[in-house]
């Protein structure tokens, strides 16, 4: 080891490994070449501290179905909230599939389509009955 290499300055390290600013700020065509980002995350958390997992999942480039229907209403709105702060952060997107169910999706996955509501009064009582 060189005596160099012990004094390097951080603006040196960080031309090296890069950022987390950059890993995000690439364009569509890189996106082929990475190898993570290629899977579909399929969680139900039963708490809110699962809610980082969540969010390592979309740093990673992952797509992630969440399923709230196994935590109360307070926290849903937690994790919600959480997770719309993360997904604006890496540019993102989030999207309501169900009652309870959103897929949150990092910036290189693009959606196509939109679930619509379906407005019958059985659809209406279990969203009463669940409070979202």
């Amino acid at each position: 080891m060189k005596i160099r290499d012990l004094f390097k300055s951080d603006e040196e390290e960080d031309k090296l490994v890069g950022t987390e600013d950059e890993y995000y700020s690439r364009e569509s065509d890189d996106t082929q070449d990475i190898s993570n980002g290629n899977k579909m995350i399929l969680l139900e958390p039963r708490a809110y501290s699962e809610s980082q997992q969540i969010a390592d999942h979309l740093k990673n480039r992952n797509s992630v179905v969440v399923n709230l229907k196994r935590v109360t209403a307070d926290q849903a709105k937690r994790i919600i909230d959480f997770l719309s702060g993360c997904i604006y952060a890496i540019g993102g997107n989030m999207q309501k599939v169900g009652v309870g169910i959103y897929l949150c999706t990092p910036k290189n996955v693009n959606v196509q389509g939109k679930i619509s509501e379906d407005n019958s009064k059985d659809q209406e009582k279990s969203e009463e009955e669940i409070e979202w």
